[in-house]
């Protein structure tokens, strides 16, 4: 946990050790973390340095005098310097180079669009070979910030299920609007209904087709990834990479057209279903979602009382609003009222 701050596993397993006593030796922490002594004593001098730990005093069970670790009779023994204080300015450094990467992440991206602006390469690039397709494939996925849209169709070719679940968990974790349309047949794979049933849960919005053109994901409507790959093909798998332009806009109409005739699916105890009433109902979140914006509140601030983020409560309202055939929430609460939703 604390590697992302700037600690080493051997750093990390001894910071966390000392978490759980009040104070410890060198010795003490080495037998703890499987570390020997002499190790122990230079990450604990280390941490000392940049203010992590601190030493013991006497009152707290420490040496009477530093030196004690060296040559007395009792050696030093440290504390944690409290984690607001020590690891505050260590998480202000992390989210400040993280801005200066955004920063220059956009520069770079401004002006290499600037300089191949009349060039077919600064709207489709080809990717050849499986790790170049699955690193572009993660590239997307990871960078998306507001929206992923996914076309999912057949087995995987580049990128392992598995590896596009990591994904798909960093995407949701950050509050990104995920909608995914799978063909009929994707969901007959027991495993893969038991992964989008916990994607599902964590707020991935999952519909059905019958079949689909091709497989997609599109990234912030600003850059999409289609494969190459023919069926029975035994070259290396290959894609395209599009940037902003009409072919981009075209992918997304694409999905959109089939988000709209799709039938949407939800959890059960066992895996996922489709939904086929004809009269879909609001699940027990989404209407959670509809009292409080009938009863006022804000988008934002539904979000903080449900301890839900802003995207799952806007993506809630949508799906709300798309049931009830609402152009505005005032149609919205008086379809609820009519339906007796709430």
């Amino acid at each position: 946990m604390l590697q992302v701050l700037g600690l080493g596993p051997a750093e990390e397993a001894i910071y966390s050790a000392l978490l759980a006593r009040p104070t410890a030796s060198a010795q003490d922490l080495a037998r703890q973390t499987g570390l020997d002594r002499a190790e122990s004593t230079r990450i604990l001098r280390d941490l000392a340095a940049r203010g992590l730990v601190a030493l013991a005093t006497e009152a707290e069970g420490g040496a009477p005098d530093p030196a004690g670790c060296e040559a007395g009779s009792r050696p030093a023994h440290y504390r944690l310097t409290p984690p607001s204080v020590a690891l505050a300015p260590l998480l202000v450094e992390q989210r400040n180079a993280l801005q200066r990467a955004e920063a220059a992440y956009s520069m770079l991206t401004e002006q290499y669009r600037g300089t191949a602006a009349h060039s077919a390469g600064s709207v489709v690039e080809a990717v050849i070979g499986v790790e170049q397709v699955a690193h572009r494939f993660h590239q997307l996925q990871r960078g998306a910030q507001q929206e992923l849209l996914v076309f999912l169709l057949g087995a995987p070719t580049a990128v392992p299920r598995e590896d596009a679940d990591m994904s798909e968990s960093s995407a949701l974790d950050r509050g990104v609007d995920f909608r995914v349309v799978a063909a009929k047949d994707y969901l007959d794979d027991l495993d893969v209904a038991k992964e989008l049933r916990t994607a599902i849960s964590a707020g991935l919005e999952l519909r059905v087709v019958e079949s689909l053109p091709l497989k997609m994901v599109v990234a912030d409507r600003d850059r999409a990834m289609v494969p190459l790959d023919v069926a029975g093909s035994e070259g290396e798998p290959s894609a395209i990479v599009v940037h902003r332009s009409g072919l981009l806009t075209a992918l997304v109409h694409l999905f959109e057209r089939e988000w709209a005739h799709a039938r949407p699916l939800h959890t059960t105890a066992t895996g996922v279903c489709v939904e086929t009433t004809a009269d879909p109902q609001p699940t027990e979140g989404e209407l959670e979602v509809l009292s409080l914006l009938l009863a006022g509140s804000s988008d934002r601030r539904a979000a903080s009382q449900l301890g839900l983020s802003l995207r799952t409560v806007e993506r809630r309202t949508r799906r709300l609003m798309d049931l009830a055939g609402a152009d505005s929430r005032l149609q919205l609460g008086w379809h609820a009222a009519r339906a007796g939703w709430l």
